[in-house]
């Protein structure tokens, strides 16, 4: 107040501790606040440099939720990817195990001795397209005795033979040389005999310079073939007389056959009288089987029928001539003779000529090797003997239908069905497959954080640095979605994907890329989080070092700041004291006063 007069020693204690107030006041709004900047006007300089420094770490701060969520989004992108990692491997080890599923379905069949016909397979693996064998085979009957021209051979060759019972029914083939006569090559048969065979019923010899092969057992014989020999002597047509034939003989065609007797070589057969149902084969093929026999069981084994083209021709085997007569051969019962003008009387040149045959049923060995070479059937089907019957293993998880056999035995009919159920095991292991296979997509649609999903091949990005500068993009290669197509997992495995050893191989191949992809895709988001989290941590270290850098521009130091105030405290009372004192002579005067 300028209407109070102070003295020089009041007012300049006064002065003194006003001054000791205000700096008080500071070091106590320093204590309070923490800073010794606290405004533009404490110091410009520190005051707009810490504001920068703080201002950066503000922003680098809001940043920081923004990777914080992208670690998360990584984190569960990864959950998902082992969750069908793990799915993957299940599905692997149930394609192991069909793998090494061997629980195929099987039936033994016995085989009808009557049996004719096919034995025809289809379903199953195999398919809608039958594939037949024949459950027949025709094989030679009699005690042998055939013989072939004499001479010697024109060219090196081989014949095979196979004796039913014998060395397993085995072809057994004896090569010959050129220029070879008939005994040159009953001793390579003997020899070939005493081989393999160990000594054999069947014998081969000379008589009268032809080859004969005898089998003494009189059991079936095997089929010959092989080339022939030359220097053979044959009788003109002239020489023959209408009756007589060198060799063979022609009967007719047999259409209306009406039976009767035949006399051939002077031994009598008689022949069945056919029906007005027989067909031109049906009555050939009974007449030629009826001569055969009919001469056997007389001890005639010269001569043979066979049938061709539904004519009946009689052979006999030594190239002689012999006659055919009686009402068996007449021509008004359907099996005439040709006239000597229309045979020519030639003797025949094979080497062995052909015995005659008899449709039997084949034995379960020749059964197995005849569906088990064939080759539309490997893997899908395989034959065994199983104690003399025929064993069919079902290598399919369907349904195999056999056609030909029913009641446990091979009869060659065509209504006959048997069937042999499929591969269960293996077709519960393609059901469990697709389970597992439906889970993949539902993981891959659960693996979301915040409304994004890397696994549907959203994208991620994370900026780093308050300009958006540095960022990063997160996504699956190519931007597609991991789902089982993408991957090369089947759709839906059908039960019958799983028939095949070499199929299940391929589908293991294709999970092994599956889980390749699945596991470089896995790597990839973690090596991003791995940089995410890696930045994070730099972020972090950043505003730590901005808001220190700014709070060594404004922040006070609490000691120094209290040790003031304290001091300001002790000045503040001495000055007191010293106003206190200086105001006394003032007090003196009013002491006069009074």
């Amino acid at each position: 107040m300028s209407d109070i007069s102070l003295s020089k020693a009041v007012r300049s204690n006064l002065l003194a501790l006003q001054g000791t107030a205000d700096m008080m006041a500071t070091a106590q709004n320093r204590l309070s606040t923490g800073n010794k900047v606290n405004s533009a006007l404490d110091n410009p300089s520190n005051w707009f440099t810490a504001k920068g420094l703080t201002n950066r770490s503000s922003d680098l701060n809001a940043l920081m939720d923004s990777m914080a969520n992208g670690i998360q989004t990584l984190k569960a992108a990864d959950n998902g990817l082992s969750a069908m990692t793990k799915t993957l491997e299940s599905m692997q080890s149930t394609l192991r195990q069909a793998r090494q599923d061997k629980s195929f379905q099987t039936t033994s069949l016995g085989i009808d001795a009557a049996a004719t016909g096919n034995l025809t397979i289809a379903g199953g693996s195999v398919g809608s397209t039958a594939i037949s064998t024949n459950v027949q085979k025709a094989v030679v009957t009699g005690n042998g005795g055939f013989a072939a021209a004499g001479g010697r051979t024109q060219a090196a060759g081989a014949f095979s033979f196979t004796q039913v019972g014998v060395n397993n029914g085995n072809a057994n083939t004896v090569n010959f040389a050129k220029g070879d006569t008939a005994a040159d090559v009953a001793k390579k048969i003997n020899e070939k005999m005493a081989l393999t065979l160990g000594g054999s019923v069947v014998k081969a010899e000379v008589e009268n310079g032809q080859l004969k092969l005898t089998n003494s057992s009189n059991t079936t014989f095997g089929v010959f073939t092989g080339g022939e020999l030359v220097g053979l002597s044959a009788q003109t047509a002239a020489t023959a007389t209408a009756e007589t034939r060198v060799g063979t003989a022609t009967v007719g065609s047999g259409i209306t056959f009406t039976g009767g007797d035949i006399v051939i070589g002077g031994k009598t057969v008689t022949l069945t009288a056919g029906s007005a149902a027989d067909t031109a084969t049906t009555n050939s093929t009974r007449a030629a089987q009826e001569i055969n026999d009919g001469l056997q069981s007389q001890g005639e084994t010269g001569f043979y029928a066979s049938v061709a083209g539904n004519t009946v021709t009689i052979t006999r085997a030594d190239g002689e001539a012999f006659t055919v007569s009686g009402a068996g051969a007449a021509t008004t019962s359907g099996l005439s003779i040709p006239t000597a003008a229309t045979q020519a009387g030639v003797a025949p040149k094979a080497l062995v000529a052909a015995p005659p045959t008899k449709n039997m049923s084949k034995t379960a060995d020749e059964l197995v090797e005849s569906i088990n070479a064939n080759t539309a059937l490997v893997g899908r089907v395989r034959a065994s003997n199983d104690n003399g019957k025929l064993r069919l293993e079902n290598q399919s998880t369907q349904k195999l239908d056999i056609i030909g056999a029913s009641a446990g035995n091979i009869n060659g009919s065509t209504v006959a069905r048997t069937e042999v159920a499929g591969n269960s095991v293996r077709a519960g292991l393609a059901s469990q497959f697709n389970e597992l296979r439906d889970q993949l997509d539902k993981l891959a649609d659960d693996a979301s954080f915040n409304g994004i999903n890397l696994m549907r091949g959203d994208n991620l990005t994370i900026t780093f640095n308050e300009t958006g500068t540095s960022s990063i993009d997160i996504r699956t290669k190519n931007g597609q979605t991991i789902n089982a197509s993408n991957l090369g997992v089947p759709t839906q495995l059908e039960e019958k994907q799983l028939d095949s050893d070499a199929n299940i191989d391929s589908l293991l191949m294709d999970m092994k890329s599956a889980l390749d992809d699945v596991r470089s895709q896995a790597s990839t988001f973690g090596s991003n989080l791995s940089i995410v989290q890696n930045r994070q941590d730099f972020t972090k270290a950043m505003i730590s070092t901005l808001e220190t850098g700014a709070g060594n521009l404004t922040l006070a130091d609490m000691n120094e700041e209290a040790a003031n105030l304290l001091a300001l405290q002790t000045r503040q009372q001495l000055s007191s004291n010293s106003l206190s004192l200086a105001s006394q002579a003032d007090q003196s005067i009013l002491q006069l006063l009074r």
